[in-house]
């Protein structure tokens, strides 16, 4: 063999070597990003301390790839066992974090009992109040037990935990006295529907990984159900009485009290229009059936009635020979507006 066909040899072994090498670190990419995104993970959701992590190399996590929520990190690649131990590039503090598993005792004794304490204030506050938890420590502990199998004793316990509350909430409804009962429903309902808006959030992880994509439903689907069954049921037949008898009387209640609680009702089970047309139809739109020209005559019948009921609780119709409906109200305002300097 002559000297340009042994330098043309040694070229060629020369870039298969380095084929060869760029095609084991592509590898050891590969198989880099199937077992270290899950550190570099937890890391972008502040689970870990900023030293626990290695550097973000560009990876095929950051080529529209990614992580989806708590699945599993895709498995080794062609390389071997050894290569890729020695692909993965975590530090101690993140490796000693993945080997903590969170065991049914630690989820019991440690992690729901924060859950626990924050849902009590949330079930529990008024409007306007401050609530002293960490939203984001609580979001990090969802986080940790679903990826760690806990999701469905999770659930459990949150059904049964809210569960008690309402019954709680039910019971002191039944000892409230009539003059009382619209109002303190109206309250529970309210603070229960604003709970939710804090809660439903801060489960998400739970919602997405084990009740929507497991049991097929959606958490605030669930708990609202829970209100309806464990108190709306409960009271609506001592509740609608009371809500037509001050419908009737006027300034009894509230028109903020009525709407809140007509529309509320209409929300957890839209079939109790029928037990109070009339009542939901000033509320909600489009409840009732097109009115036809054969009940024309029931129709002015009913507001007739309505006026008659004004005038017995003392609103008299007044003098209609002088001055139409409303024009002492308009001219007063004129002439206040003029004095003003108004135009």
């Amino acid at each position: 063999m002559d000297e340009d066909g042994m330098k043309e040899d040694g070229m060629k072994e020369e870039e298969e070597e380095e084929d060869g090498g760029e095609a084991m670190m592509d590898d050891q990419n590969h198989n880099n990003w199937g077992a270290g995104v899950y550190g570099r993970y937890l890391l972008e959701e502040r689970l870990l301390p900023p030293a626990a992590g290695p550097p973000r190399p560009a990876g095929p996590e950051h080529n529209g790839g990614g992580l989806r929520g708590c699945e599993p990190a895709g498995t080794a690649g062609r390389a071997g066992a050894a290569g890729a131990i020695a692909a993965i590039n975590i530090s101690a503090s993140t490796s000693k974090f993945l080997m903590n598993v969170i065991t049914i005792e630690d989820y019991k004794s440690t992690y729901w009992p924060k859950l626990d304490s924050a849902i009590d204030q949330l079930l529990t506050q008024s409007p306007g109040d401050y609530i002293p938890i960490s939203y984001e420590q609580i979001y990090s502990c969802v986080y940790k037990c679903v990826c760690q199998q806990h999701s469905e004793q999770m659930y459990s316990d949150l059904i049964k935990k809210i569960t008690n509350h309402l019954e709680r909430v039910s019971k002191e409804l039944q000892a409230s006295p009539p003059d009382l009962y619209i109002e303190r429903f109206n309250i529970a309902l309210g603070q229960y529907m604003g709970a939710l808006q804090s809660i439903v959030p801060l489960f998400i992880y739970m919602n997405k990984f084990y009740i929507e994509t497991k049991l097929n439903r959606d958490l605030k689907d669930d708990l609202i159900k829970l209100f309806t069954e464990h108190v709306a049921e409960k009271h609506i037949y001592n509740l609608m009485p009371l809500l037509l008898e001050a419908q009737s009387t006027p300034f009894q209640i509230t028109p903020s009290t009525m709407a809140n609680i007509v529309k509320g009702l209409y929300t957890l089970r839209p079939e109790w229009v029928q037990m109070a047309p009339a009542l939901f139809s000033k509320f909600i739109p489009n409840v009732l059936p097109p009115a036809v020209e054969s009940e024309l005559q029931e129709y002015a019948a009913q507001d007739q009635k309505l006026q008659r009921e004004l005038i017995q609780n003392g609103f008299a119709r007044g003098d209609q020979s002088r001055k139409r409906p409303g024009e002492e109200l308009y001219s007063g305002s004129s002439a206040c507006a003029s004095s003003r300097g108004y135009r």
